[in-house]
């Protein structure tokens, strides 16, 4: 055998420059899965691109060995078989039927997951590939998700906009950044210098956690007041990134916590529930004779009364309305009204002949 490699360089081998080692063990299973019965080594050095790149006999016997190994490590399932006749020789294949992935069987629910995450991810690199995923799920007979078991839990979170790559890339390498900010309370826009700690999502905006270099203090910035590009500035490694809460950090921000007192029917309100606490037994009588028809005799038993922690009216607003018909605001009235006004508008495009009518 020549030791010269373009001698033995396979179909697709690259002329002139060795293929690095992720695109060599892509081209072996590709191979390995394709064969009818199985490969030889020498099969594989003469015909898999990136295997004639080895200078010698020895040097390919350790490539391919360690390849081999490197696929076996990542749960790829490569066997080794004889080749039949009259040698002795040893051939290597894929076992499909370990390799596949077993047929998906989501129930409902799981795929509700999945709608939800695709929801979230509003990217538009991502949201294609996402709804191509979701419909071929639903084509292989997962169904559908049910809607009301998923009512209220679909997030709705603003897209974070060109400030979250920069800001992330910051916060990773502790540099400080510089951008315009239009303020909430007057509407101004001035520079900033910061150094940012950590980005989180609340309340359907995104928002940067940091230390205020002008004002000398920690501070929120949120992302979609950002007017500017962020510009990073400085040497890595400027500064220390402090242990802190980041709810409580956001709490401050947003306001303090008030409470809100809503009527939800059992087994409804998953997500509401799992921050909200029943109100006191004696309290309970006096909260269901508010709900709508309660004087005239309507059955007001099949009610479950909670307190829910909020900060944003018109989060706490947009949670409620997405449970419909299964949640009515109690108090405070200015939650009640906007929960009232954005069931009025959602009723407004429902479709003709509809009969469902928002209560809030």
């Amino acid at each position: 055998m020549s030791s010269d490699p373009s001698s033995t360089a396979g179909p697709g081998a690259a002329a002139g420059a060795a293929l690095n080692p992720a695109e060599r063990l892509l081209n072996l299973v590709i191979a390995l899965v394709n064969t009818n019965a199985a490969m030889t080594k020498q099969q594989v050095r003469t015909a898999v691109a990136g295997y004639a790149d080895a200078p010698s006999d020895e040097a390919f016997e350790r490539m391919f060995e360690r390849d081999k190994d490197m696929l076996r490590a990542l749960g790829i399932p490569v066997v080794t078989v004889g080749t039949g006749g009259h040698t002795d020789e040893l051939g290597y294949r894929i076992d499909q039927d370990a390799y596949a992935l077993p047929p998906i069987d989501l129930t409902p629910a799981e795929l509700g997951v999945l709608s939800l995450a695709a929801q979230f991810w509003q990217d538009k690199t991502l949201q294609t590939d996402i709804n191509r995923a979701l419909v071929k799920l639903r084509a292989a007979g997962a169904g559908d998700p049910s809607a009301d078991a998923l009512a209220g839990l679909a997030p709705s979170v603003r897209a974070v906009g060109d400030a979250y790559g920069p800001l992330m890339e910051a916060i990773e390498a502790r540099r400080a950044v510089t951008f315009s900010y239009r303020a909430a309370y007057d509407g101004t826009v001035r520079t900033r210098h910061v150094e940012p700690w950590r980005i989180a999502a609340r309340d359907g905006g995104w928002y940067l956690m940091s230390f205020d270099r002008d004002r000398q203090a920690p501070r929120v910035f949120r992302l979609s007041r950002i007017e500017s590009r962020v510009r990073i500035t400085g040497p890595t490694g400027a500064y220390e990134i402090p242990d802190f809460e980041t709810d409580v950090m956001l709490g401050k921000a947003h306001g303090e916590v008030r409470q809100a007192v809503v009527a939800v029917r059992p087994e409804r309100a998953g997500a509401l529930r799992a921050r909200a606490k029943p109100v006191p037994d004696g309290d309970r009588r006096t909260w269901l004779d508010r709900l709508p028809g309660a004087g005239d005799g309507a059955d007001a038993t099949g009610w479950d009364v909670l307190e829910v922690p909020f900060r944003s009216l018109s989060g706490m607003a947009s949670e409620a309305a997405g449970y419909g018909a299964a949640l009515i605001v109690l108090e405070p009235e200015p939650v009640r009204e906007e929960t009232l006004r954005r069931l009025t508008a959602a009723a407004a495009l429902a479709p003709a002949g509809s009969t469902e009518v928002p209560r809030g």
